[in-house]
């Protein structure tokens, strides 16, 4: 070892002797009471967003394509144009019908003349009552004509609005599925399909467990978690951390606990007007788990872990450390909940806790915690 180098580690093993710690004094540590305040425990559960409502759209005539009316992706209005079929037989068969209106109307008209005249000769004995009874039935005949020439015209009508392909709903399209000039299929051929996107909903699973912590909760507020999920308030958080969690609320719930999972499938109801939300994404949606109660918060920083049990560093009025026995809950408000181990009124180490050794004697410098922690 070099003299300069041996010297230095000399000067160093005086610095840190017991004698010269001694000589400093105490280390110095934060302390701080506890957060005491009325909170409502998060349980979090991962889920998937899906539409409100899916259309696929299929063509209720069959014919060749003509055009398309919409741009792949965007976002279509109830009543929209999406597709026209080639209109022409559809208005040639609307044209025959409209000819066969008349022709009806002819017919009807003459057999109910014909029908009078008969009644009022019957009266003077010129004709038979057989021959008012053939022309009865020829009134009848030719009033049952009109109606079924009156039905094949809507028929017609039908045809012609159906060859216009609309949006049954508001939301936004899918590409197409069709180009100009294929053959449709009545009912068969899918063109396209359309999801609503505003509100949206939120799909996740619940165990026993949980779902009787719910209900029991629910009841307290006097609803039904199986009535509409209670209307709970819930949050939920996409994986980009930029975006805010969106808030929502419980509107359903299934009406039995699967068995072969022991899970119960429950919705939320989502507002999306930017159209943040879109279907398929993944989620993590935070249930309120608790009713309100007065609850203890300390700083993760606050507690230390050894073998399998958590504690935190209380300090007294001397200085004298003493470690307690703690089981962490959930976070809230950038804190961690104490559900054991304090009561709130300890006086606990919240920064420099390596310096906090249980039985040794500190320096406490004491503040006081914003109800809200700052990230």
């Amino acid at each position: 070892m070099k003299p300069f180098t041996a010297s230095l580690f000399a000067l160093g093993l005086i610095l840190l002797s017991p004698a010269v710690l001694a000589q400093q004094g105490p280390p110095p540590v934060t302390v701080a009471n506890p957060v005491v305040k009325t909170i409502v425990e998060d349980d979090e559960f991962v889920g998937r967003f899906e539409a409100r409502a899916e259309v696929v759209v299929r063509s209720r005539v069959s014919g060749y394509l003509e055009q398309v009316h919409f741009t792949d992706g965007s976002l279509v209005e109830e009543g929209q144009i999406l597709f026209t079929v080639d209109q022409r037989q559809f208005n040639t068969a609307l044209r025959q019908a409209q000819a066969q209106i008349d022709v009806a109307e002819a017919t009807y008209d003459f057999a109910s003349e014909q029908l009078e005249r008969a009644q009022s000769l019957v009266q003077n004995g010129n004709i038979p009552q057989s021959t008012v009874d053939e022309r009865r039935e020829a009134y009848l005949a030719a009033q049952g004509g009109l109606e079924q020439a009156r039905a094949a015209l809507e028929l017609a009508q039908l045809d012609v609005e159906y060859s216009e392909i609309r949006a049954p709903m508001a939301g936004r399209i899918d590409r197409r599925q069709v180009d100009p000039g294929n053959l449709v299929t009545a009912n068969e051929t899918v063109m396209t399909s359309i999801v609503s996107s505003d509100p949206i909903y939120f799909y996740f699973d619940i165990d026993e467990r949980y779902f009787l912590a719910y209900a029991r909760d629910a009841r307290a507020r006097g609803v039904s978690l199986q009535e509409g999920g209670g209307g709970l308030e819930v949050k939920v958080t996409l994986s980009d951390d930029d975006i805010p969690p969106q808030s929502g609320y419980l509107d359903f719930s299934e009406n039995r606990i699967d068995p072969n999972t022991g899970t119960m499938r429950i919705r939320a109801v989502l507002e999306n007007p930017d159209e943040v939300l879109t279907p398929g994404l993944f989620g993590r949606v935070n249930v309120p788990g608790s009713l309100p109660y007065e609850g203890i918060l300390v700083p993760d920083e606050a507690i230390v872990a050894d073998q399998n049990r958590r504690l935190v560093m209380s300090v007294d009025g001397e200085g004298n450390v003493t470690p307690l026995e703690v089981r962490p809950g959930p976070r809230i408000d950038g804190y961690r909940v104490i559900r054991d181990g304090l009561d709130g009124s300890e006086v606990i180490v919240v920064e420099g806790i390596v310096r906090a050794r249980p039985g040794s004697v500190v320096a406490p410098e004491k503040i006081d915690l914003p109800l809200i922690a700052e990230n």
